[in-house]
């Protein structure tokens, strides 16, 4: 009996000591994970001053353009310049033949003199029948009749002195001088060539390309509604500047001068026109340019970094607004033209306001953030 109490008393303290190892050996629940509070870049939004340059394509025209075509026949006897230099405004540029326009010229002359000669004598008639006309030993029809060819040979000597005129231009003519300044191309005649008075081909052309022109093209549409969104855009000197073909930048700035008042029917285009420094030569007529324009000006136009914004699934656009307590919020927006790396909100922000930039993929409306600012 002594001998069963011992064995059920050792047999619970097993138990016990088996209920104790069992509870030991099993693993403690594991404790809560804090997540870590996401970092946040952000850009806060300012009022600026934006200025709406427009990239239009071009082409270089002449500032001035003369066409050389004689004024008078004849036989061409000299060329006097070197074709491709620089020519000056009367500069003379081929002879042609003079001599029978000088002999009309001194045929003219001798005309006039023959003129003056007569109405001289005529003057001297007409005055001594004026003093006999008191004696009664004339009548007044004598010094009428007098006076008439006083009057005659006076007509006389002024055409006499116009067709010397017109022999003395076209003596001058035969030197064909030079309109204008700039640099004359190659010569389309030689010398023993005959010319004819306004004849269609011409002799040579002279360009002035310092200054020169810079043609642009421009949407209508755009520009009306650039004028529509700024009344008083281009009341003002709009600078432009210039890219060539190759891609690099032209060194000189131009001025736009003025835009067509009509629109091209088949193009739907208008042309404006810039002129810009050449001294070096270094535009040539006929080259394809690519210009730059601001030709608008928004003042307190809130910028919002491209990065900043989150396309809708129909077309909206929203950003992430950082509150002053840290919290996120997502704020619809409207936006207008874009500048550069960021789009102008028209509404949906105020200045001062902080928009995230970089770590968007980590945030939700509501969530709390430590936004970083980034510079501009």
């Amino acid at each position: 009996m002594r001998n069963s109490i011992l064995f059920l008393r050792n047999s619970s303290i097993f138990v016990i000591a088996l209920a104790v190892l069992s509870a030991c050996s099993e693993p403690s629940a594991p404790a809560a994970v804090v997540a870590p509070t996401p970092e946040v870049s952000t850009y806060q939004i300012q009022a600026s001053t934006v200025a709406y340059t427009s990239a239009l394509p071009g082409r270089t025209t002449d500032f001035r353009q003369a066409e050389i075509r004689p004024q008078v026949s004849g036989i061409l006897q000299k060329r006097l310049f070197t074709e491709g230099q620089q020519v000056a405004a009367g500069d003379v540029l081929y002879q042609i033949d003079p001599a029978t326009y000088q002999a009309a010229l001194a045929t003219a002359e001798a005309n006039v003199s023959r003129a003056q000669v007569t109405l001289a004598n005529a003057k001297l008639r007409h005055s001594r029948l004026q003093g006999l006309l008191s004696t009664q030993v004339v009548s007044q029809q004598d010094v009428d009749d007098a006076n008439a060819v006083v009057m005659q040979a006076d007509a006389d000597v002024k055409a006499a002195l116009a067709q010397r005129q017109t022999a003395q231009i076209n003596v001058n003519y035969t030197q064909i001088k030079a309109p204008i300044s700039g640099q004359i191309g190659r010569s389309m005649v030689t010398e023993g060539a005959l010319l004819t008075a306004n004849q269609a081909e011409i002799l040579a052309t002279i360009r002035q390309l310092d200054p020169i022109y810079v043609d642009l093209t421009q949407s209508g549409s755009e520009l009306l509604q650039l004028r529509r969104q700024f009344p008083e855009a281009q009341q003002h000197a709009v600078a432009v500047s210039l890219t060539l073909d190759d891609g690099s930048a032209y060194a000189q700035t131009g001025e736009l001068q003025f835009s067509e008042a009509s629109v091209d029917p088949s193009t739907g285009m208008i042309t404006l026109r810039a002129v810009f420094p050449n001294p070096q030569g270094e535009l040539l007529p006929g080259m394809f340019v690519r210009a730059s324009l601001a030709q608008a000006q928004q003042a307190d136009a809130l910028l919002v970094p491209q990065t900043a914004v989150i396309r809708t699934p129909k077309g909206g656009a929203n950003v992430m607004v950082v509150s002053p307590d840290g919290t996120v919020e997502s704020r619809p927006v409207t936006l207008g033209r874009i500048h550069e790396q960021y789009w102008v909100a028209e509404s949906g922000l105020s200045a001062g306001e902080q928009v995230i930039v970089a770590g968007l993929q980590k945030v939700r409306p509501g969530m709390q953030v430590n936004a970083t600012p980034v510079q501009e």
